[in-house]
């Protein structure tokens, strides 16, 4: 009887053994919850350039002061127009406001509605576009005239030095009296590249030349500009370069009704007063703000700093590039003889120099290196 209970016991044991073998492992509870609508990391990127779609729909936004300067800020708008020309499946949005803070708030309010691409303009927008990029760390961002150095973050800066030689030497080859002027909207040191520049090219054609230098301290303040300008053309100045966004219209102003001459910035201005306005310096904002996008669109947008200067085509007097003939067409018969024969040969052969390396263009704010600057009177006609 014992033996025979003994055997049934085993039996059980032995059946319960075997079930528990074909059971499944138990799992350990993951210590969070998961969640189910947050996409893998690989999503939040560009696809692989073979699978990129250049007809997905896109936005992209731009934070920016108030538009109507004919000069920085409207060369940056103007990137938004080719835009739209060119990529119907691309959204943009610009917001303008004077007020710094506005334009952060403005900035967030494009990352809130989830603009792929935001755009904030100037230097000082640097510190508070660097915090909005960092609390959207999957959305994309540029600013134009500074670095931006965040992981999703692209700095489009320019060589304004090089392009204010191009217009430097001109005015150094121009001036009938020997002196020449610059007027600068607010004295810091992106604005001080701008200036030493142009002090090199006209040293670099008339190293016996004078510059007198001025600054209005606001891009908007055409009056005080007018003022400045002014005094320079009574000092003796015949021309006069203005670098100072919406204020520069009061010193093309004055050169007009003073028949005196001026440069003009960023935007071609050559139109606004016929026959006084000898060039302009292009800062071709549009086109660094339309290269962005298009590789947005292409999947090949990469995060870093660019550079835009006299090798890219994005700097440099309106002669270079052909694109404003009015001054020929309406300036002084012997300043058109100068500006065909001399001048705009001059500015090409010395931007070959330059783009060959065989000299270069001192840098205020040393973000360049300059081993073997142009000498002043290094020009040979």
């Amino acid at each position: 009887m014992i033996r025979q209970t003994f055997s049934k016991l085993f039996a059980i044991v032995v059946i319960l053994a075997m079930l528990a073998s074909c059971a499944p492992a138990a799992t350990v509870a993951p210590t969070t919850a998961p969640q189910p609508n947050t996409p893998p990391a690989a999503a939040t990127q560009p696809p692989a350039t073979g699978a990129c779609d250049p007809n997905r729909p896109l936005k992209v936004g731009m934070s920016i002061g108030q538009l109507g300067d004919k000069s920085f800020l409207d060369s940056a708008a103007a990137g938004f127009k080719m835009i739209n020309d060119q990529f119907k499946n691309v959204t943009t949005k610009i917001l303008e406001n004077n007020d710094v803070g506005e334009q952060e708030l403005g900035a967030r309010a494009l990352a809130n509605q989830g603009f792929d691409l935001i755009i904030t303009i100037g230097y000082g927008s640097a510190d508070w576009t660097t915090k909005v990029a960092k609390d959207f760390p999957k959305l994309s961002f540029a600013i134009v005239d500074s670095t931006l150095d965040v992981p999703n973050g692209i700095g489009l800066t320019f060589r304004e030095d090089q392009g204010s030689f191009t217009v430097g030497m001109i005015a150094g080859l121009l001036s009938k009296t020997g002196k020449v002027g610059y007027i600068g909207g607010i004295d810091v040191p992106l604005l001080r590249r701008f200036e030493a520049g142009y002090i090199q090219g006209v040293k670099y054609v008339n190293p016996t030349a004078t510059i007198s230098s001025g600054w209005v301290g606001s891009f908007t303040d055409p009056n005080k500009a007018k003022e400045l300008a002014l005094t320079q053309f009574t000092e003796g100045a015949d021309i006069v370069y203005a670098a100072a966004g919406k204020s520069g219209e009061g010193v093309l102003q004055a050169a007009k009704e003073q028949n005196k001459f001026s440069i003009g910035v960023d935007s071609d201005q050559d139109y606004m007063q016929p026959g006084s306005v000898i060039t302009s310096n292009l800062k071709r904002v549009d086109l660094a703000v339309l290269g962005a996008t298009k590789d947005l669109v292409n999947c090949s947008l990469k995060f870093g700093n660019k550079v835009f200067g006299l090798k890219e085509g994005a700097v440099g007097s309106t002669f270079l590039y052909n694109t404003d003939t009015i001054f020929l067409q309406q300036g002084p018969a012997d300043m058109v003889k100068i500006l065909k024969d001399t001048a705009i040969p001059a500015v090409k052969a010395a931007v070959a120099k330059i783009n060959a390396g065989e000299f270069c263009v001192t840098d205020f704010m040393k973000a360049f290196t300059c081993d073997n600057p142009a000498p002043a009177g290094g020009y040979k006609p």
